[in-house]
Order: C-alpha cells, then sequence, then structure tokens
C-alpha cells in the first residue's frame, strides 16, 4: 500500500465521568473498565488509520500509575505509532481529572496492536503510518524493538497454551 498517513490523522479521543457503578470498594475505577475504554479508543484510532473493521491482536502491560476516583472524569487519547504489513501498534494514554480542583495525572499509558480486515475477515494490508511531532517520533523510533518483543512473548504464550489442557479440571478426575 502506497498511501501514508500522519500519526495525528488516526487521532482518537474518548472522555468519560467515573461513576459509583464504575468503581471497586475503593471509590477507584475498575481497572477492567479503565482497559476496556482502552481497548475501544485504540480500535477506533486503528479503524480511523485503516479505514477497515479491525481486531485486537495483543495489549502491552497496563501499568495503574495513578488512581481514577468516583466524580474524576478520564479522558483517554489514542493514535497509531507504527505500522506492519497488516498490523497497527496504537498508543493510548489515559489522563484523570479532578473536576473540582483541575488536577489532572497520567493513570496508564499502553500499546495495543490491531489488525486489518478485509471484507472476509482476512487480515489486510494497512497505509504506512509517519510521526511528525517530537513525541510521535519518540513513539515511532522504539516500535521495532517492541515488535520483536511481542513476537517473542507471542511464541512464549503459544508454548504455554500446549502445556494445557482444555477439559475442566472436575471432568479429568484429577
Amino acid at each position: 500500500m502506497s498511501e501514508k498517513k500522519p500519526c495525528r490523522a488516526s487521532l482518537a479521543i474518548k472522555t468519560a465521568l467515573v461513576l459509583p457503578p464504575d468503581t471497586n470498594s475503593h471509590g477507584t475505577l475498575f481497572g477492567g473498565k479503565l482497559m476496556a475504554y482502552m481497548d475501544d479508543v485504540a480500535a477506533i484510532a486503528a479503524s480511523r488509520h485503516s479505514r477497515r473493521e479491525i481486531v485486537t491482536a495483543s495489549t502491552d502491560s497496563v501499568d495503574f500509575i495513578n488512581p481514577v476516583y468516583k466524580g474524576n472524569t478520564i479522558c483517554l487519547e489514542a493514535f497509531v505509532t507504527y505500522t506492519h504489513r497488516t498490523s497497527m501498534e496504537v498508543f493510548v494514554k489515559a489522563v484523570t481529572e479532578n473536576i473540582k480542583t483541575s488536577e489532572r495525572n497520567i493513570c496508564a499509558a499502553a500499546f495495543l496492536t490491531m489488525v486489518a480486515l478485509d471484507e472476509k475477515n482476512n487480515p489486510t494490508l494497512v497505509p504506512e503510518v509517519y510521526p511528525e511531532t517530537e513525541e510521535e517520533k519518540w513513539l515511532h523510533k522504539g516500535a521495532i524493538k517492541r515488535a520483536e518483543y511481542r513476537r517473542q512473548r507471542r511464541i512464549t504464550s503459544k508454548e504455554m497454551v500446549e502445556k494445557f489442557s482444555t477439559e475442566l479440571p472436575w471432568l479429568r478426575g484429577d
């Protein structure tokens, strides 16, 4: 695919108010809820870049840096930082804001890998992406190393799951 697009062309932003059903017994946002938000905004960015339906191939580690309290807002920004043939690395940054004090903190950041699909749900080529800002250039520069780490992690994961049975323990008679 000869078309190239800047990172900023895929920018997706999602903002939400953290309500009581979104929080745990500590009054902070459930980690799984934050991860779902991250997956959602990354999918939008990847779809915007590829103009295709996409699937999530992997999520790098998500470290919860600062808590997100009930009543805060959470704003997630995502954009494509690197592309391979059919896959896109998407950077997601989550910022929490205390509406009363205007204090803002990054609460999490992660990379997700998305794969573009054609009409038959097969992986399909995506346009190349190019960085423009210093932040985008820094993220783009480290992408090949992160991709190799993911490839090795996937091999290890496949080896691990081959060791396990799909039967439930109480059905095996253990």
